[in-house]
C-alpha cells in the first residue's frame, strides 16, 4: 500500500470558518527528489569546482589562462554560491529518503532551509548582475568605463551577498522540526520548508514578497537586458554590412569572424535566457499559487492536489540552475584572448576596436 501524506490546509479568515482538510498522495517525492538532489549535488560539486579551482590557479599569473577581469569575478561569486546549493542538498535527500523524517534537529533545519533559499537567489542576482554588466558593455561601453574598476565589481558582489542575507534570514524564524501524527498512530519529526500551520497566515505575505523580489523582478530586468543586446548586434551587423559595402578597411577574414562571433553571441544568449526561465519560471509560479490555495483554501481539493504536485516537480528544474551555470562557461565562453597577447595581435585589435562592438571583449571572457 502506497503510504499517503496527509496535509491540512485551514481555511480560517473570518475566524468562524471550519477547519478541512485535503489528502495528496506525495509517496512519489520519496524516490523522484531524492535522485535528482543527488545528481544535481554530484553535478553542482564537479563543475563549480573545477570553474573555481581553474579560475583560481590563473588569476595571478600569465600561463594561457583568462584574466581575472570583472566578469570572472561575476562567475566566481556565482559559481561560489552554486556549490553552496549543491552542498545543502545532501540533507535534504537524507530527509526524503527516511520519507520525511528529519533527524538533524531544529537548528540545521533552519540552516539547511536558509541556505537552500539563500544561495538559490544569490545564484539568480548574480546572473542579474552579469545580464545587466554584459548590457553595459555591449550597448553603452563608452559611458560605463568606470564600471570596469574591480573595486566597482567587487562592491556590487559584496551587495548582492548583504541584500539576499536580508530577504531570506526570515526564513531562519518560520523553517522549523515540527511533529506530525500519522494514520493509525504513531509520527515523526518533520523538517517544515515554508512554516508551521499556526504561522502560516504569517509566511504567506513574506513568501509572495520574496518571490517578487528574488525571482520575478531579476528575471523581467534579465529579459530587458538581453533583449536590449540582441537588438543592438542586429543593428551593429547591418552597420558592419554597409561599413563593409562602403570600405576596405575589414578584410574578408575579419568580417566572417566578426558575424560569426556575434551570431554566437546571439545564440547563447538565447540559451541564456531559456534555461533561466525553463528552471525558475515554473518553480516560483507553482510555489506562489500553491501558497496561496493552501492560506486562503482557494480552488477546492482537486486544484490543490495538481499545484502541489506541480511545485515537489518543478523543484529540481530550480536545483538544476547549480550546475547549469558552470556548464554553459564551459560550452560558450570565449577561448581566445588569454592573459598577455603577443604584439602581434596589436593590429587586429585596432580593426577590432573600428568595429562598434569590440568594446564588449574588454568587459567579458566569459559569454553571460
Amino acid at each position: 500500500d502506497k503510504e499517503r501524506q496527509t496535509a491540512s490546509f485551514h481555511a480560517n479568515s473570518s475566524g468562524t470558518s471550519p477547519t478541512s482538510s485535503c489528502s495528496i498522495d506525495e509517496s512519489y517525492k520519496y524516490v523522484f527528489l531524492p535522485v535528482c538532489y543527488s545528481l544535481t549535488f554530484l553535478f553542482s560539486l564537479t563543475l563549480n569546482s573545477v570553474v573555481l579551482l581553474r579560475s583560481c590557479r590563473h588569476q595571478d599569473g600569465c600561463h594561457g589562462g583568462r584574466r581575472w577581469n570583472t566578469s570572472l569575478i561575476y562567475m566566481v561569486n556565482l559559481a561560489t554560491t552554486d556549490l553552496m546549493y549543491g552542498l545543502s542538498l545532501p540533507f535534504l535527500v537524507a530527509s526524503y529518503v527516511l520519507r520525511d523524517r528529519w533527524v538533524f534537529g531544529d537548528f540545521m533545519c533552519r540552516l539547511v532551509r536558509f541556505l537552500f533559499y539563500f544561495n538559490l537567489y544569490c545564484s539568480i542576482f548574480f546572473l542579474t548582475c552579469i545580464s545587466v554588466h554584459r548590457y553595459l558593455g555591449i550597448c553603452h561601453p563608452m559611458r560605463t568605463i568606470t564600471l570596469e574598476s574591480k573595486r566597482v565589481v567587487k562592491g556590487t558582489c559584496a551587495l548582492v551577498w548583504v541584500v539576499v542575507f536580508i530577504l531570506t534570514c526570515p526564513i531562519f524564524r518560520f523553517a522549523q522540526t515540527g511533529y506530525i501524527k500519522r494514520g493509525g498512530g504513531g509520527g515523526y519529526v518533520n523538517c517544515w520548508d515554508d512554516a508551521i500551520d499556526k504561522e502560516f497566515a504569517d509566511y504567506v505575505p513574506y513568501g509572495i514578497v520574496l518571490h517578487l523580489l528574488g525571482f520575478f523582478v531579476p528575471f523581467v530586468i534579465i529579459a530587458w537586458c538581453y533583449s536590449q543586446v540582441v537588438r543592438t548586434i542586429f543593428q551593429t551587423l547591418q552597420g558592419v554590412r554597409e561599413r563593409e559595402r562602403t570600405s576596405v578597411s575589414i578584410s574578408g577574414s575579419q568580417y566572417s569572424h566578426y558575424i560569426r562571433r556575434r551570431r554566437k553571441s546571439i545564440k547563447t544568449i538565447v540559451t541564456i535566457t531559456l534555461l533561466f526561465a525553463l528552471c525558475f519560471l515554473p518553480f516560483h509560479v507553482t510555489r506562489t499559487l500553491f501558497l496561496l490555495l493552501r492560506r486562503g483554501h482557494l480552488g477546492g481539493c482537486k486544484v490543490m492536489k495538481t499545484v502541489s504536485i506541480c511545485y515537489k516537480v518543478t523543484r529540481p528544474l530550480a536545483s538544476c540552475n547549480a550546475w547549469l551555470n558552470a556548464l554553459l562557461y564551459f560550452l560558450t565562453g570565449d577561448k581566445g584572448a588569454p592573459c598577455c597577447w603577443p604584439a602581434a595581435h596589436t593590429d587586429r585589435s585596432k580593426v577590432e576596436r573600428e568595429i562598434h562592438m569590440e568594446n564588449e571583449s574588454k568587459s567579458s571572457r566569459v559569454i553571460f
